[in-house]
């Protein structure tokens, strides 16, 4: 009984006792790692006047979007500390959630005389303010809000800044190094490219930039900021991301980006402090290389759903993909760990004015790996496919079927100099390539490849028979 009464004497001490505030001001050292897939690691360390004993100190201005079970405080110097409850107050305090609080108790109206001038004060009941105000003033009921409604006090509950209320036991008193740790969302970052393409198409000059967002409710004054590339697994139902990229480490210049492997990831740290203001879009230099080898496709891909039925004119002006392979090795004037991303490319025209020529989204690339970029569809090389023959085989023996099919595909060049176009056909299921005149190969296993020369002004034609077996 008398353990009980004490934990109640403490529990109620704890209670009244006037808890400790610690703002921005005592912070003296802050950094932020953001990973891909809105997270972010935030290690905040204040310095902070604890008494001996137990104290409620309340860490406000921590990320609106914290997750409260991942947050950690450690003192980084001098006596040690007991941690006995945290609780995060998220809820922050505006004209509607005060209202809210409010409803059941009373409120004053005032009104102000438009002739006189003069305030007059009544007292009214909040019923309801979820969708709208209702009060009940005297005996009767009123919506919406007949005059400035004056409230006692703020609710302990509401709060003006986000804040980590935490009750904790100190061996001593003096100034004390905390370090709080926690993973948060609402921090996001991602690359983006600009990349400027010679005129003779084989080297472009690029330039990698990271794009920050911050919306986590609060701002990072002077952070040490770093970025993982990479997809860390984190238990989020009802998927699981896994990890991937590859190791492998580069340096960069004082101030800049500078790259380490960090497990299976890339760890980029920012080589000076800078500040991530809240609702506020960052962009910082990440990388440059000046002239990077890259070479152009022509590529026409077909599809899978013509290869076991008739289908005649399967596409008439076809569009033909030009695509940009770059090349990711030092002997091609790159080599560097490529964080996922989307690469703009720009060329000049005969009068040196830099034209916008396409877009697209490239996977995280490592060293030694090719990117490709598909710039659009190419307006002077054009296709046309036609189905010539179909027939339905005689079911073997197991019981499969199979069709025999031939096509051909008609290939044009406006251009005053030759291009070679690169046809991808997906067959499905078991199959053969039982003529073509044109020589073939295999992309892979469910897909036949021809690469056709056409030559300028004029067009080449393919044509092949293809077996296939469900």
């Amino acid at each position: 009984m008398r353990h009980r009464l004490w934990a109640l004497a403490l529990v109620v001490g704890l209670a009244q006792a006037a808890p400790l505030r610690s703002t921005l001001e005592d912070q003296k050292a802050l950094a932020v790692t953001v990973y891909n897939g809105d997270l972010a690691l935030v290690k905040d360390t204040r310095q902070v006047e604890l008494p001996a004993g137990q104290s409620v100190l309340e860490l406000r201005d921590v990320s609106a979007q914290m997750r409260p079970e991942t947050a950690l405080l450690r003192v980084a110097d001098g006596k040690p500390i007991t941690l006995l409850e945290q609780n995060f107050d998220f809820d922050l305090l505006t004209p509607a959630k005060l209202l809210e609080k409010y409803v059941g108790r009373q409120v004053r109206v005032l009104r102000t005389n438009p002739t006189s001038g003069a305030d007059s004060s009544e007292t009214a009941t909040v019923l309801a303010a979820s969708d709208g105000v209702v009060l009940r003033i005297g005996d009767r009921i009123e919506t919406g809000l007949p005059g400035r409604l004056v409230f006692d006090a703020v609710p302990d509950t509401l709060r003006d800044r986000p804040t980590l209320a935490v009750s904790l036991d100190s061996a001593g008193a003096g100034q004390r190094a905390l370090e709080l740790s926690y993973l948060t969302g609402g921090l996001s970052w991602q690359a983006d490219y600009v990349a400027e393409l010679a005129a003779d198409e084989k080297n472009l000059a690029l330039s990698g930039w990271v794009t920050l967002t911050n919306r986590s409710g609060t701002a990072y004054r002077d952070a040490r900021l770093q970025l993982v590339a990479g997809d860390v697994n984190l238990v989020r139902p009802p998927f699981h991301r896994d990890m991937v990229m590859e190791q492998m480490a580069t340096k960069a210049d004082a101030g800049a980006m500078q790259e380490e492997s960090l497990l299976d990831y890339h760890l980029y740290t920012l080589g000076r402090p800078t500040t991530l203001a809240d609702q506020q879009t960052k962009q910082v230099a990440l990388l440059s290389a000046p002239s990077a080898k890259v070479s152009k496709e022509y590529r026409l891909a077909g599809a899978e759903y013509y290869y076991a039925a008739q289908a005649g004119e399967i596409g008439r002006a076809l569009k033909v993909a030009v695509v940009l392979h770059l090349d990711n090795a030092k002997s091609s004037g790159l080599g560097l760990p490529l964080p996922a991303g989307v690469v703009r490319v720009y060329q000049r025209d005969a009068s040196g004015g830099v034209q916008f020529v396409g877009e697209d989204r490239i996977d995280h690339t490592p060293q030694n790996e090719t990117a490709q970029i598909k710039l659009g569809d190419a307006f002077d090389v054009s296709a046309r496919k036609t189905q010539t023959d179909f027939k339905a085989l005689a079911v073997g023996k197991d019981d499969r079927p199979q069709f025999e099919s031939a096509y051909k595909i008609e290939l044009k060049n406006a251009k005053t100099t030759p291009v070679t176009v690169t046809v991808l056909e997906p067959v499905p299921g078991d199959w053969q390539v039982l003529q073509s005149n044109l020589p073939q190969d295999k992309a892979d296993a469910h897909t036949a490849r021809w690469r056709v020369t056409v030559p300028a002004g004029g067009g080449q034609t393919l044509a092949y028979r293809v077996r296939v077996r469900f």
